[in-house]
């Protein structure tokens, strides 16, 4: 028996049924080399709602490599990496998505750069398989993004990466619930370095990330990392009293020099209205920030983890997550429990 793992791979999972037989097949085929490191595969089930859950439970039992964390219901993708990587035994672990767009044939080239001494090193989509609509959406909210925030992240990189412990120790203390860990990463710091990878469609199924969700994590990248939206609203709001008074001024000189004040009550009327719609868009704006506040202050779980699946390969001294869990073997008896967190 193994003591601990090289490395691990951190994997969120929800409705993939399609492509989860084919991403283990990948895999086992990339850890069976006998050049790579031992690895352990943690996987998330983040309450899937077709087969997924039983083909995790049942490739668990085959190959011991693997640990499934079954979440209590569907908690999001950055919660299910949270979880993902608070399970996970190695000093090294790498972060890829399941329905093998990010492609296993790059964590060779992550594992070089990490023995350069880069403790983070992550993919830039030099190309990308969406449609010409949402390749330009993304590479505008990355550069929008890098403009209003205090820190730079790399353009173009998502959230398939490496990193090493001092990465993971830094992240797995950051319990924050509106997460973007691909910024937390970044504002972490450390040796960070990028290598361009072409990004494939994906192998099967269809995305589970909507419209909505790609824009709830991009509002949490920009609401996380930066305030510049409440210093627009205060500059906007500081120029639309410097116009009122020009305004104001215009008014007292004509009626003082000419005898007859402009006239226009149309033109009240749509300054009302639009300075109007303007304060519900920055109360709307403030509201996103008290609503984080709001979240944090409950101080909710991030995930609740319903099971734990494993495999025998990994003592359970070497269990090094912050959070604590309901474990079962491979074969589901129940050997540990508490609440995640």
């Amino acid at each position: 028996m193994t003591s601990r793992p090289l490395l691990s791979l951190a994997i969120p999972v929800y409705n993939e049924e399609e492509v989860l037989p084919l991403l283990l097949a990948q895999l086992r085929e990339l850890l069976d080399r006998p050049s790579f490191p031992s690895t352990e595969i943690v996987l998330v089930n983040d309450g899937s709602r077709d087969a997924t859950p039983r083909l995790l439970d049942e490739a668990a039992a085959r190959d011991p490599r693997l640990t499934v964390v079954h979440l209590s219901r569907n908690f999001g993708h950055q919660a299910a990496l949270t979880a993902a990587l608070d399970h996970v035994h190695a000093d090294v672990a790498v972060v890829m998505d399941a329905d093998l767009q990010d492609s296993p044939s790059i964590i060779p080239r992550f594992l070089e750069k990490h023995a350069e001494g880069y403790d983070v090193v992550y993919a830039i989509r030099a190309s990308r398989q969406e449609g010409p609509l949402l390749r330009f959406c993304y590479r505008a909210y990355y550069r929008l993004l890098n403009m209003v925030s205090e820190s730079r992240a790399p353009l173009d990189a998502g959230d398939f990466a490496l990193l090493s412990r001092p990465v993971l120790d830094q992240l797995r203390g950051m319990r924050e619930h509106n997460r973007y860990l691909r910024g937390l990463r970044h504002w972490a710091g450390f040796r960070q370095i990028g290598i361009e990878v072409d990004r494939d469609a994906r192998a099967g199924g269809r995305s589970n990330y909507s419209a909505l969700r790609l824009f709830k994590l991009a509002i949490d990248g920009i609401f996380s990392f930066s305030v510049v939206p409440l210093r627009a609203m205060a500059a906007f709001g500081a120029a639309t009293v410097s116009a009122a008074v020009a305004y104001a001024g215009y008014t007292i000189y004509s009626k003082l020099v000419w005898g007859d004040p402009p006239q226009g009550f149309a033109a009240l009327i749509s300054a009302i209205v639009f300075l109007a719609g303007v304060q519900m868009l920055f109360l709307g704006v403030i509201g996103e920030y008290v609503g984080r506040i709001y979240e944090e202050v409950k101080g909710r779980p991030i995930y609740i983890a319903d099971r734990v699946v494993r495999g025998d390969r990994w003592t359970e001294s070497t269990f090094r997550s912050t959070a604590s869990y309901t474990t079962v073997t491979g074969g589901g008896e129940p050997v540990r429990s508490g609440s995640s967190t």
